[in-house]
């Protein structure tokens, strides 16, 4: 026991409340790193940031060695104690491409998989890596690739399996998926899939089902859709501007709101590069939707996207 005299500062809630993600109880609002790019210029203002989401009590940090060529990982690295416990998701499937016709370059092949999982390892500084997604091409947004990277899953779940049981990474997941992938996946173990997903992008809803069915987390990216020219903007929907004005929050914090209502398999990683937008996210898994609420979203029909799929 501290001395009376000693002030032990309070245990920050948990975002959200709590869910499971690789067999650990986590917040259900954790944070998505790639917005910290937008930071480059202001490393100081990165680490801050992300030292402020931990402190708000965000447990687990999405992020990719790839995401601004290594400089989110390297603020991660430098803003991150051990006391923290931040369970740390990685991605591998593609690397920088600073010089490329796309900022990235689809890197499937199993000798690459390896490659990412040794570079993020090095400038995360960790001996292991919690999670490792696999980003595959089968859903989603995708950048074009040539036929050699089109890789049969089996090969590259050996490779993640034999750097598992090497202990480089902890657990396996899956993004940009189809159900049937996941199927397939099974055997080897997933505990989380990312795949965009959203109040107006709802086509992924029978992967949701199995994802609960399997018990493994489910942790959409694209949240509020709108992440690319033609797709549809959650917050431009009526609905939701209407929830928000009667809520008194805003309509992304509806937006995020809903994801954490409509399934607790959800896990979220909102990302930003601004303290008023991390606190709004955060705040966003505190806000109750009644049934009203909740059947007036429910009923918004899904918004084809008019944006470029490869």
């Amino acid at each position: 026991m501290p001395p009376a005299s000693e002030t032990v500062p309070a245990a920050a809630p948990c975002p959200g409340g709590t869910g499971v993600l690789a067999g650990r109880t986590v917040a259900r609002v954790g944070y998505g790193a790639m917005q910290l790019e937008r930071l480059h210029d202001d490393r100081a203002a990165a680490i801050a940031l992300l030292r402020h989401a931990i402190d708000l009590g965000v447990d687990h940090v999405d992020t990719a060695e790839f995401y601004g060529n290594g400089f989110v990982n390297d603020v991660i690295r430098e803003a991150l104690r051990p006391e923290d416990d931040v369970l740390i998701v990685s991605k591998v499937g593609a690397v920088s491409d600073p010089g490329g016709p796309f900022p990235l370059r689809v890197a499937q092949r199993p000798e690459e998989l390896r490659a990412g999982v040794e570079a993020n390892l090095a400038t995360l500084g960790v001996e292991q890596i919690p999670v490792v997604n696999l980003r595959r091409m089968d859903a989603g947004m995708t950048i074009p690739f040539p036929d050699d990277q089109a890789v049969d899953l089996d090969d590259q779940l050996a490779e993640l399996t034999a750097l598992r049981d090497a202990g480089k990474i902890g657990a396996i997941g899956l993004s940009s998926v189809s159900p049937d992938v996941l199927r397939r996946a099974l055997p080897a173990g997933v505990v989380c899939v990312q795949n965009p997903y959203s109040l107006v992008a709802r086509d992924d809803e029978d992967l949701l089902e199995l994802c609960a069915a399997e018990q493994i987390a489910w942790v959409p990216y694209f949240p509020l859709g709108g992440a690319l020219p033609g797709m549809a903007k959650v917050t431009d929907e009526p609905a939701v501007l209407a929830a928000a004005d009667r809520l008194g929050c805003t309509p992304a914090q509806v937006g995020l709101a809903w994801l954490l209502h409509h399934s607790p398999q959800t896990l979220l990683i909102p990302g930003t590069a601004t303290t008023g937008h991390l606190e709004a996210n955060l705040a966003a898994g505190s806000i109750i939707l009644d049934d009203e609420t909740l059947t007036a979203l429910d009923a918004i029909p899904p918004r084809p996207s008019t944006a470029p799929l490869h």
